[in-house]
């Protein structure tokens, strides 16, 4: 696992010594542990920078839509997180257009499906206005199908990058979807 904190020639240092071992692939450690965005992209690209092509990378611990399209743009081939389940859990939703906190009271009358745009189950078969009547009363279904929304929305999103990157149009893609996802701040 490679580490370093905040030091870039601590992390060169370890993504050279780990980069050296005979190992399928490399962790990127150390990273999404509460620094803000622009230090948390500065420092997965240094590290990026000195793995080899031909390994897998894998960065642990990030979880949301910028910052997983973030490892993409920097090579990354694995990331995992809780942050879908967890969010779900209590209530927020990833949609395009950022997450929505679906126990808000603005909700209880909506009956628009969590993310009009997503095909997932959820999203053919409930509405905004169920999922909040759930959550309101202590339902476990309410974060069960959150929690199916936002994985499907998470698998959606890399089969995007995927053919962004197949396509030779992922910067583009990346840069429309933040700018989509962000551009309202956070909706709840």
């Amino acid at each position: 696992i490679v580490q370093g904190n905040f030091f870039p020639d601590l992390r060169k240092e370890s993504a050279q010594a780990a980069s050296a071992l005979d190992t399928p692939g490399i962790a990127i450690g150390g990273l999404s542990v509460g620094e803000p965005p622009e230090v948390f992209s500065e420092y997965l690209a240094l590290t990026a920078e000195y793995l080899p092509e031909g390994k897998l990378r894998y960065v642990m611990g990030i979880g949301t839509p910028d910052y997983v399209l973030d490892a993409v743009a920097n090579g990354i081939d694995i990331f995992d997180c809780v942050l879908p389940s967890r969010n779900a859990r209590n209530g927020s939703l990833f949609t395009k257009d950022g997450p929505i906190a679906i126990k808000k009271e603005k909700y209880a009358a909506d009956f628009l499906p969590p993310d009009p745009e997503c095909t997932c189950r959820v999203c053919r078969e409930y509405t905004r206005a169920y999922l909040r009547h759930l959550y309101k009363n202590a339902e476990i279904l309410g974060a069960m199908l959150s929690t199916y929304h936002n994985l499907a929305f998470m698998n959606q999103l890399m089969l995007d990058a995927r053919a962004a990157i197949r396509e030779n149009r992922f910067p583009a893609f990346r840069r429309a979807f933040n700018e989509r996802y962000f551009r309202s701040g956070t909706k709840g």
